[in-house]
């Protein structure tokens, strides 16, 4: 439950301080407040999201325990086979952009974890606006409210502060 805590917080701080202001660039944690695990059901999380380019998925996982895997093709993601991923994952936390259009597929990296559900695929779509129908925020940068650089760094520093305080929470 820290490591979920710790990743929030981090999403959090992105947005406040960086992202594409202008942008909807939308951060999401894959598995909600269970993060990467069996028990999250992610195929059920994943379902009623969009993603688009520009938009960071997160991984939050017990490094000691998991992994993430993402591999090439359908074939490697139904059968759970990370003998060639594209790349491996094993911090813990892990954010990773969508940077282009098309199908993305995440696997656990223990076949047991992975054979029990524990993977994703992703469809990425162009950036644009969401259909308002489907629900597509976990946490979003979003543009400033106010013309003024003070109000918007005073907002920014509060948000940062906050994100501190999840992490010291955290540990």
């Amino acid at each position: 439950m820290a490591i979920v805590k710790m990743v929030m917080a981090v999403v959090i701080m992105a947005a406040s301080l960086g992202g594409k202001l202008g942008a909807a660039q939308v951060h999401h944690v894959v598995g909600g407040d269970r993060g990467w695990d069996v028990s999250s059901d992610v195929a059920s999380w994943s379902s009623g999201r969009s993603f688009r380019v520009g938009d960071k998925i997160w991984f939050a996982y017990a490094a000691a325990q998991e992994s993430i895997a993402e591999v090439n093709s359908p074939e490697e993601y139904e059968s759970c086979d990370v003998s060639n991923p594209i790349r491996m994952y094993t911090d813990g936390i892990d954010g990773i952009p969508l940077d282009g259009e098309g199908i993305r597929y995440f696997v656990s990296g223990k076949e047991e974890s992975c054979k029990n559900g524990l993977k994703l695929h992703v469809e990425v779509m162009p950036f644009g606006n969401p259909e308002p129908e489907r629900p597509r925020v976990a946490v979003a940068a979003a543009a400033p409210t106010t013309p003024s650089g003070s109000a918007r760094l005073y907002g920014s520093s509060v948000l940062l502060l906050a994100g501190l305080w999840l992490c010291y929470m955290a540990i």
